[in-house]
């Protein structure tokens, strides 16, 4: 079972049925994933609840005046069967800079912009825009 795919899957479902909340199961990665989401503006708001196994809610954003989601498209990469990595000088800009890369490197998960800074490549693990 992919669990990163799993999330993945819950959130793109979720903004095609246009619920407002999402609860999936935690996991530090998906912890950390959520935590960029939020700041880079694609989700409204988390909450990390740490009871039993530990679940995340997540509030997606809307638009009010059209009621579109903030994420388009999240797409898996790097998947269990196939590994995706990439150096610092190969790391893929998303619709030329308008969405985001999310890396795994050495120093954390962080976006494709943050690892070119620090200059570190890393496992690709989605693209969001």
């Amino acid at each position: 079972m992919d669990s990163l795919g799993d999330f993945f899957t819950r959130i793109r479902n979720s903004v095609g049925a246009n619920h407002r909340v999402l609860e999936v199961p935690a996991s530090k990665t998906k912890k950390e994933i959520t935590k960029l989401l939020f700041e880079k503006g694609y989700i409204q708001n988390y909450k990390f609840d740490e009871e039993g196994f530990g679940k995340i809610k997540i509030a997606l954003k809307y638009n009010p005046m059209n009621k579109k989601s903030a994420i388009s498209e999240i797409k898996r990469i790097s998947t269990p069967g196939l590994r995706r990595y990439c150096g610092a000088d190969e790391i893929p800009r998303v619709l030329n800079g308008l969405g985001i890369a999310i890396l795994s490197t050495s120093k954390g998960i962080m976006t494709d912009k943050e690892a070119r800074k620090e200059n570190i490549g890393g496992e690709i693990l989605c693209y969001v825009h």
